[in-house]
Parts: structure tokens; sequence; C-alpha cells
């Protein structure tokens, strides 16, 4: 499979740092030039996509919704 062209702009290509198994869903640490992007998704994804600490994989972020908090 690969990708041709997507409309999210906010890509974040990193490695995979760390991922938590869990029954129905999994967290998944990708480690990006800008940090560490947590995602959560279902654990056959994790086995369907062969997630390994360590794979390359790009970050996906969309969201209708941004909140701010003052630090």
């Amino acid at each position: 499979m690969s990708i041709h062209s997507i409309n999210v702009r906010n890509q974040f290509r990193g490695k995979v740092k760390e991922i938590i198994n869990g029954p129905v869903v999994s967290e998944i640490d990708v480690e990006t030039p800008h940090g560490i992007v947590t995602s959560v998704i279902t654990t056959r994804s994790v086995q369907e996509l062969q997630l390994k600490v360590g794979s390359e994989v790009i970050a996906l972020v969309k969201s209708t919704e941004v909140s701010i908090a003052k630090v």
C-alpha cells in the first residue's frame, strides 16, 4: 500500500518509540523531530500494520477542535 496524496496538513514523520498493547486498543508513541506524538488505535490495526518499535511511520493529525491551556 502506498499513499500518493492526502489532505491532512499536520503530518509528522517519525519512528515508533513504544507500543502499549491492550486487548482492544493500543497506545503508540511516535518520536518525531518535534517531540513525541501519541496515538491510540485498535490493537487489530497495530497487528495489520505490523507496527514494532523502530518502525518508520507518519503520524497524521486532523482535528476540528484545538484547546489552549496557559502555562
